[in-house]
């Protein structure tokens, strides 16, 4: 099936909860809502025309300037052997989206890691906690307004060095 005809798919089941379409793009997909989000997902894994079983990644985007968050899901069918992308908003201050954990089990550590990162709060989510980062870090490393910190338990988070100075610095 091509996105074109997903898009059609979807677009006449949603509406205009469908924020945007973008079946030609070199990334088709279209971009939803954190609130419609759960509803799109399950009709995507479940409807026979679609069969989107298998989610090949899942990755936050810090839109700071826009005061929004996104989560970018990349699905794949393999019994139809199409693939799309659904892009979902939400708000930067409170960020949350419903979990798809339980629809995709690869969604349980993207999602942790897309928390662990960017701090968005995966609601349903069986095990929400971090994944890369120490569990009394403070932040989210990869949203575009985190300082890094000097050190974390007296361990630098930096070494500064004048590399004219060090012993093998070619000369």
């Amino acid at each position: 099936m091509t996105p074109r005809q997903i898009v059609e798919i979807l677009t006449e089941r949603f509406g205009r909860r469908i924020v945007a379409a973008l079946p030609d793009d070199k990334h088709p997909r279209i971009h939803v809502e954190a609130s419609d989000w759960r509803e799109v997902a399950e009709f995507l894994r479940r409807d026979p025309r679609l069969n989107f079983d298998w989610l090949a990644c899942l990755s936050g985007i810090d839109y700071a300037a826009d005061n929004r968050m996104a989560v970018v899901y990349d699905l794949y069918s393999y019994d139809l052997r199409h693939e799309f992308a659904v892009k979902v908003y939400c708000g930067r201050e409170d960020p949350h989206v419903p979990s798809v954990a339980d629809l995709w089990r690869a969604a349980d550590w993207h999602e942790r890691e897309a928390y662990d990162m960017f701090g968005i709060i995966f609601d349903g989510h069986p095990d929400l906690r971090r994944i890369l980062c120490a569990d009394d870090w403070v932040g989210f490393p990869l949203r575009k307004d985190y300082v890094f910190p000097r050190e974390y338990h007296g361990i630098p988070g930096s070494v500064e060095l004048d590399w004219q100075q060090q012993p093998d610095y070619p000369k």
